[in-house]
């Protein structure tokens, strides 16, 4: 039987009879009767409940300054070292790294996770307590336009110079191997971070973009300065784009021009409505060129690429006007900004007229970071939800006995592990390809992953995210627990750097360049991970549904092909979620069919299988891409098929 229980940490849902005009007591007994018909008690069950009614009522009596029932008795949630609590990582290395480079990575890696713990944790708090401020002007009306960020954000770009999270890639230590271990050092670094996880993308964008143009002389000091170890040296870079009329539009939505002066540099003029980290030391950026007349070329081939220093030798703004700093649902720690550029000196570093293709080696670099920020969000989040279970106590058990409760983070669970090997695999192609280690079949894969798994990856950490919140009740939705901080900065991974729908155009445009070479590649690829499973009888399941879902996509490809070029623009992001799903299987599935693969690793690989691999096939069996149901959209959407004034 039960026995009527107010809580101790909240009134009562049913019966607040202050708001009655009732004494407490009456009230209390108003409550009771309610609350407790159709159930009965034993006597020491009733005395248990009598006691605890008045004890709730004394409580209540009480001047608030000495009600102890006020404060809420709950033990945080502590994880420890993130390296060495992260058994997947840890596996995953230990498969893939020759064993003199797993020594050492791991080595720096434990290290830097106490470093983490220790030292950059209350700095990344202390990031988003204190977020930058404009001053426009100072105390005697001269304009400074200065962007204030606080003392943890400083130190944060130091240690990031100490732990070469840029460097490390280019100094290229353990050659091929480089990129994996910068990746994984940015994936334990980015949820304490504090929002600088941001601005190292782009650096790391930058310096990729010159060293792809070879390092010219003039940009010799630029590259030195952005892959530097030493914190008095170490650049950021930013990385501005979006315009007033844009966002990936940048062909016809960019306005900034560029007028040649006499000594060879250039002049920039134009808004530029949304730049990330605008204290940084220095920018990349697109303009187009003006002529002798003044004339600009529109479209993408009117594009050029420009290196600019924010400011000059005496540190004040290069001829650049701060209009205001962007409010930001996430991502507060950071400075974003509308700027003037009213003159600002540059140097053209592209080819004139290459712009876009000079800076595509930016992009791809930021999308990758943007898959790390994704992933180490995921896991930080089931982290915490992981140690909650272990302390919270509910209908009268730890949450980590509550089967639907374990059910559900175990599925949030099989989605990063999906994840986080779709992460190490572009870092491990992107190794090749940098070492001149990367064959044809790499680089194509390469170009198809990048954009799949930040679309796909984005997509995921929302979701998790904010499942994972829900695990922790209403202290989720607590500030002061730094879990909505988490969720608010996750919320921008899936439109940072291209939106879901944009990239799965690009991902249309990879198959389309490489006369459908990529797409042979990603299928014999995936065949020869499922090979490594054929001895592996517990993964015969998953190995199964794996080659159906080959066996479906292969069709859909040859059927789509017969029709309007719209069906495979409406199938984009259907088939590009196919692809992630088909291929994280395949890397679980591998991950899984090692001798030393552990009980988990099994049931992650056939759990991920047993969602729908091939939602693209689906839906195009389902007529979804058919022009009529197109037109039902916009039908659905509007009421009727809108005219072409009202879009």
């Amino acid at each position: 039987m039960f026995a009527c229980r107010l809580p101790l940490w909240r009134s009562s849902a049913t019966c607040k009879p202050w708001q009655l005009g009732l004494s407490l007591r009456h009230g209390w007994e108003r409550c009771q009767a309610w609350s407790c018909r159709g159930f009965s008690t034993t006597a020491e069950q009733g005395q248990q409940v009598n006691m605890q009614q008045n004890q709730v009522l004394e409580d209540l009596e009480m001047p608030v300054a000495r009600r102890e029932t006020e404060n809420l008795f709950q033990e945080r949630p502590e994880t420890g070292n993130q390296y060495l609590e992260d058994a997947l990582l840890r596996s995953y290395l230990k498969a893939h790294l020759p064993p003199k480079v797993l020594e050492e990575v791991s080595q720096d890696l434990e290290r830097f996770g106490n470093r983490l713990l220790t030292e950059v944790k209350p700095l990344g708090w202390e990031c988003e307590l204190n977020p930058p401020v404009f001053r426009q002007y100072d105390a005697w009306g001269q304009r400074v336009d200065h962007i204030i960020t606080c003392s943890a954000w400083k130190r944060m770009k130091e240690i990031s110079a100490e732990e070469g999270l840029i460097a490390e890639a280019y100094e290229r230590r353990y050659s091929n191997w480089s990129r994996v271990h910068q990746a994984v050092k940015l994936y334990l670094f980015s949820t304490t971070s504090g929002g600088f996880n941001c601005p190292l993308a782009m650096t790391d964008g930058a310096a990729k973009v010159i060293e792809s143009l070879g390092i010219p002389a003039s940009l010799k000091n630029a590259f030195d300065h952005l892959t530097s170890r030493d914190p008095k040296k170490f650049w950021t870079s930013g990385q501005w784009m979006t315009e007033r009329r844009g966002g990936s539009d940048v062909a016809n939505g960019t306005e900034t021009v560029a007028r040649k002066q006499p000594d060879g540099t250039y002049r920039l003029y134009g808004f530029k409505w949304f730049t990330s980290a605008a204290d940084s030391d220095v920018t990349l950026t697109l303009a187009r060129i003006a002529d002798a007349e003044g004339h600009v070329k529109q479209g993408s081939s009117g594009l050029s690429l420009f290196f600019l220093k924010v400011r000059d030798e005496d540190k004040k703004l290069n001829n650049i006007r701060v209009q205001r700093l962007k409010d930001k649902l996430g991502t507060r720690q950071m400075a974003t900004a509308e700027l003037w550029l009213d003159g600002a000196e540059a140097e053209l570093i592209s080819a004139e007229g290459r712009g876009v293709a000079s800076i595509s080696n930016m992009l791809n670099i930021s999308r990758i970071h943007n898959v790390i920020g994704a992933v180490a969000s995921m896991r930080r989040m089931i982290s915490l939800s992981r140690e909650y279970a272990l302390k919270r106590v509910v209908f009268g058990k730890l949450l980590k006995d509550h089967p639907l409760h374990m059910q559900t983070i175990a599925r949030m669970e099989v989605q990063t592990r999906g994840a986080f090997l779709l992460l190490m695999e572009i870092a491990r192609l992107l190794g090749l390809a940098e070492t001149n280690m990367a064959s044809e079949q790499d680089q194509l894969l390469l170009r198809l992953l990048v954009p799949v798994a930040k679309l796909y990856t984005g997509k995921q950490a929302s979701a998790t995210v904010i499942e994972a919140m829900e695990c922790f009740g209403g202290q989720g939705y607590m500030e002061d627990t730094g879990l909505p901080v988490i969720v608010r900065d996750t919320l921008v991974l899936s439109i940072w750097e291209g939106t879901t729908n944009i990239l799965s155009l690009d991902v249309l445009r990879s198959l389309t360049k490489s006369q459908g070479r990529v797409i042979a590649v990603f299928f014999s690829t995936v065949q020869k991970k499922l090979e490594l499973a054929s001895s592996t009888a517990k993964l015969e399941p998953a190995v199964k549904q794996m080659q159906d879902a080959i066996s479906r996509l292969t069709q859909f490809i040859q059927g789509a092909g017969s029709k309007e070029a719209v069906t495979m623009e409406l199938a984009a992001r259907d088939f590009s979620y196919s692809l992630a799903r088909i291929y994280a299987g395949a890397l679980l599935i591998e991950h899984a069919s090692r001798p030393d693969a552990s009980a988990a690793d099994v049931s992650a690989a056939r759990r991920w299988c047993n969602q729908e691999l091939c939602p693209v096939a689906t839906e195009f069996k389902n007529s979804s891409y058919d022009a009529e149901e197109s037109l039902m959209d916009s039908s659905l959407v509007y009421g009727s098929p809108p005219s072409t004034s009202r879009l």
